[in-house]
Parts: structure tokens; sequence; C-alpha cells
């Protein structure tokens, strides 16, 4: 066939074109084989060994990113003059001024800005006043927590949150109160700080459809809901007790660092995290570059740390949106991060100033860059990476000590399996002294 293809190929014996000799020869196969792969593979060992990445992928349903998070549905007139409860003054704590600011107005993901800036959320000048009357525990400010057990019993490990509170908080304005799905006042450690603070400790059980009337999720089939890590659940009560009493929600998985109250002439939420897009460098400067995605766009805000008053026209926006909402799903967020993002949308969308967002490092420091969060506390300073392994800045009035001394708590995200380490950051600069502290 002249002018063909076949023409102009190389035939073999048979009469077919030799397509084989396209392909790479078996000599220069055997050449990548012997001596590139065997670089390459150096070269991942020495990045591997020189830094540690960290890669997060997350998946998205478009279906139900399109019909459940992108729109933006209309709030429920909790605000209305007509609806907000006499116990919350609307004009003082949305739109009356404010003597601290919480929001920074940028993601501040260089060095320590983020901590810095934590340090600037200070009491007034000759500090708050404080009052020599004694106020009863129901009148003080309410910090509420939980833990369900009948995933796991109450011990030694979680009792560092409560010393965390009593080393930390003004127990004389403030009382905490520990929620359960069970009877807890048998457990020594508890009967311990019940006999030392009677007046700001407190063991309560959970009634959550006693806890649900006058919202719109009473009589819900909604209130039945729960999951074995106690997410679904847990994200429930906290805005329940909030509702009923008011308060500050702080998660049993969180060690306070410094006494919360330059914080609750706002209400908040937390920022989740502050990953942003930013390089990391796998090998060196000039060969690969590697960035990190940016921060969770449909899951940006965390309900570990969070403070409104009783009543608040939010949390009853937020029921709006649990019941008018696919029921959660189990072990997610619905009820926590998501409901969180919708319910900022709908206020913004209809002129409402919105409850404010602490930035990440506040209390959820371990959630960032490799090259500005916390220290793994679960490893020993010497496996440490980060900004924090240089000079002394994880001794005592260092680097690290500083930036514990600024922000408010230390989130550890469920890690109740992993121990301490026995001298590292956490026992030196936090659990030691609330130890001496509570000894004084």
């Amino acid at each position: 066939m002249p002018g063909s293809d076949y023409e102009r190929l190389p035939m073999t014996r048979n009469g077919y074109p030799a397509q084989h000799r396209l392909l790479p020869k078996p000599r220069t196969i055997f050449l990548f084989v012997k001596y590139t792969l065997p670089i390459i593979f150096v070269i991942l060992l020495i990045g591997f060994y020189l830094y540690e990445p960290h890669v997060e992928i997350a998946f998205y349903d478009r279906q139900f990113v399109h019909k459940h998070i992108e729109p933006v549905a209309p709030l429920a007139k909790c605000f209305s003059e007509s609806h907000v409860s006499p116990a919350y003054n609307l004009t003082q704590y949305v739109y009356g001024s404010k003597r601290t600011e919480v929001q920074a107005g940028m993601q501040m993901r260089m060095g320590l800005d983020c901590y810095d800036f934590a340090g600037t959320v200070q009491s007034p000048p000759g500090g708050t006043m404080r009052i020599t009357q004694f106020i009863p525990g129901d009148e003080r400010t309410q910090y509420h927590t939980y833990w369900r057990n009948d995933l796991a019993p109450f011990g030694p490990r979680q009792e560092w949150m409560l010393k965390s509170f009593f080393a930390t908080q003004d127990i004389s304005m403030s009382r905490l109160v520990l929620w359960s799905n069970g009877d807890l006042s048998h457990n020594h450690i508890l009967q311990t700080y019940l006999r030392r603070y009677p007046d700001a400790f407190a063991l309560k059980i959970v009634d959550i459809p006693s806890l649900a009337k006058g919202t719109e999720l009473e009589g819900s089939e909604l209130l039945t809901r729960k999951d074995a890590k106690a997410w679904v659940d847990g994200d429930l009560i906290r805005l329940l007790l909030l509702w009923n009493y008011g308060g500050v929600w702080v998660d049993m998985d969180s060690l306070l660092t410094r006494d919360l109250e330059p914080l609750l002439e706002h209400e908040f939420v937390t920022q989740w995290d502050c990953y942003g897009v930013y390089p990391l460098h796998f090998f060196t400067t000039h060969l690969m570059h590697v960035f990190i995605p940016p921060d969770k766009i449909y899951l940006p805000l965390n309900g570990a740390l969070m403070r409104f008053r009783k009543h608040s026209p939010y949390l009853c926006e937020a029921f709006h949106v649990m019941t008018t909402s696919p029921p959660p799903r189990a072990g997610s967020t619905d009820w926590g991060a998501l409901l969180y993002l919708k319910l900022w949308r709908r206020l913004i969308a209809e002129s409402i100033p919105p409850f404010k967002i602490l930035p990440f490092c506040f209390s959820d420091a371990r959630s960032c860059r490799l090259d500005n969060r916390l220290p793994d506390p679960f490893v020993p300073d010497s496996k440490s990476s980060g900004m924090w392994t240089m000079g002394h800045t994880m001794e005592e009035g260092g680097g690290l000590d500083k930036a514990l001394g600024k922000v408010f708590a230390v989130h550890l995200h469920n890690q109740w399996e992993k121990e301490y380490p026995k001298g590292g950051w956490v026992e030196r600069l936090l659990l030691q002294r609330y130890d001496s502290k509570l000894r004084d």
C-alpha cells in the first residue's frame, strides 16, 4: 500500500510493522531500574529524615455540599425583639461596645503572631473588679464539661482537666459543673473535689428532654441521636446546657492555661485550624515544593471551647438549623463545626453581628502547620519538631512557656490512650504547676 504508515515503519519477517521498536530498549529499562530508582529512593529517605511531612486528604460529597451547605437559608427571627428572652440583653451583648478584641482580622499564619495576639487580650488595667461578698454557686459563671461514663471510667487522666480549671480560674466567681449520662458521685477522685470545692464544683446528670423544653427541639426524635464517639450527643448537650444555664463550655480533653475572664464579654466558638496554603519543602528549597491544602472550607469552626449566655438568640437559631437540616450523621461534626458555619453564614446574610471566632492558638494550637503549632504533647521533647526545638525554647521561661502564658487552653483531641512523656513539656510547664498551685 504505497503512502501508508506501514511503508514508513521497519517490517518484521512476517510482514508486520516493527512497532515494538518504539518502546524503550531493555537496556534503558535496566539502567533506569539499576541507577535511577535507587537514587530516588535515597532522596526520599533523606527527605523523610530531615522533614516530617503531614498530608491530609478530605473528600466531600458534592451533592451534599450543593444541597445542604452552600445554600443560605433564612433565620428563625430569634433576634427580633418579640422573640428575645428577657434574660438576654440584646443591646448590650450583641451591639454593645467591648473592652477587648478577640478577632485579629487576618489569619496570623506567620511565626508567633497568633500567640502574641492572644497576649493582647487582657483584663483592664488594675485587673478586674473582685467581688468580696460570697456568690452562691448557681450565680457564678458556669463552666460546663461532659463525660460519658458508659464509654470509659473517669480516672487520673481526666482529672487533669479539673486540676487545670481550679489552678487557673477565679473560683470565687466561677463554678465547674461536670455533667454525665450516669451517676459519678461514687468516684473517689470526684469526691475529693466535691469536698474541697463545695461551692465551685458540682456533678450533674444530663436529662436531654428536660433541657430541650422551650426550644424547637422539644419532643423531637433528634434528641435520641448519639454515636460511639460521643460526638453527636456531645455537640447537642453543649448547646442545650449553654441555652439553659449560660456560661462556658470546655471539652474534657482540654487543659486550661490561663483565666478565661478577659474573653467572657464575648459569645464565641473557636477556629478549627490555620493550615492555609503554605509551602512545605520536602527535599530542598530549590528541588520540590509541596503545598499544604487550605483550611477545612466546610469545617472551619470548633466548639471545644465556646461561650454563650443563657437563652442566647444565637443558640435559638442553632436549634432552628438543627431541626430544618438533615439528621446528623454518626461520628460527624454535623451538629458541631458544620452547624456553626451554617449559622454564621445565615447571620451575616441578614446583617446580624455574628458570634466571635477565637483564633486557632487561643485553645487549639495543636491544629496548625508544623512551623507554628504547639509541640506534640505525647512525644518526648527530644523528638519534637518545629520552631520550639531551637535553643532553650522549650525550657522554663523559654518561648514555649511564654506562649502558653498567652493562650487560654490546650485542646488534645481525644487522645486518651496516650500518656504524657515523663519530663516532657506538658508535665514541666503545665501539670507540675497545676499541682503546685493546688497545694498552696
